[in-house]
């Protein structure tokens, strides 16, 4: 296919298309004239994948050209696709020294070790987790903290589903570009839900109503 037909396909406009390739996230295709090249479906999908990271996961060009070339490296195995797409819409964090972060860390990892989760030691959500339950101990806010294992099974249900929806799709490349986008805009539907529903809970709980707290 000419480049105007993988434009049409993937909805990425040429100079787009142009601008990643330069940058190496997209390879350049066989080239069949002097200022004409021809492109096939591993350009379509790569394509797909490297809009995913940049305009959806919001990546820098760098790290979406080195999560492409560890997503499309031969020899890697399905599950580690998926993981390194994943893994690439979290940056990683450097830890706070502190008695609060070591707390949190170690919460997190009884929690992975009772809910029988498989998750590698380097998954930069264990540190975002740990992040987080960190500064809300250091906030008093340790009620909230409560709340984990509720927040874990919530997870769980939520990731059970989406991994079943996810592997429907049968193509490794169209699965991790699933990953990509569910991961980046999963998180503000989630959150956008979790708003909506805590108001409409407050208003039975406390009493309130819509028009109050509008």
């Amino acid at each position: 296919m000419r480049i105007a037909e993988l434009s049409r396909r993937t909805g990425v406009p040429i100079p787009t298309i142009k601008y990643y390739m330069r940058e190496g996230l997209v390879p350049p295709g066989e080239r069949t004239g002097p200022n004409q090249a021809r492109y096939g479906e591993e350009h379509v999908r790569r394509l797909r994948l490297a809009r995913a990271l940049v305009e959806v996961g919001g990546l820098p060009v760098a790290s979406a050209r080195e999560a492409l070339a560890l997503i499309f490296s031969s020899g890697v195995s399905e599950f580690d696709v998926l993981g390194k797409a994943q893994y690439a819409l979290t940056p990683p964090r450097e830890r706070a020294e502190d008695e609060a972060w070591d707390e949190a860390a170690a919460q997190v990892d009884e929690l992975i070790a009772r809910r029988g989760w498989q998750v590698k030691p380097g998954n930069p959500a264990r540190r975002t987790l740990a992040d987080a339950l960190a500064t809300l101990r250091r906030l008093g806010q340790d009620d909230y903290l409560d709340l984990l294992e509720t927040y874990a099974e919530t997870a769980e249900h939520l990731a059970d589903k989406e991994v079943r929806a996810i592997s429907r799709r049968g193509d490794l490349h169209a699965m991790a570009e699933a990953i990509v986008i569910w991961t980046a805009l999963g998180d503000p539907v989630l959150a956008s839900l979790r708003r909506l529903a805590q108001e409409a809970r407050a208003a039975r709980v406390l009493g309130g109503t819509a028009e109050e707290t509008a």
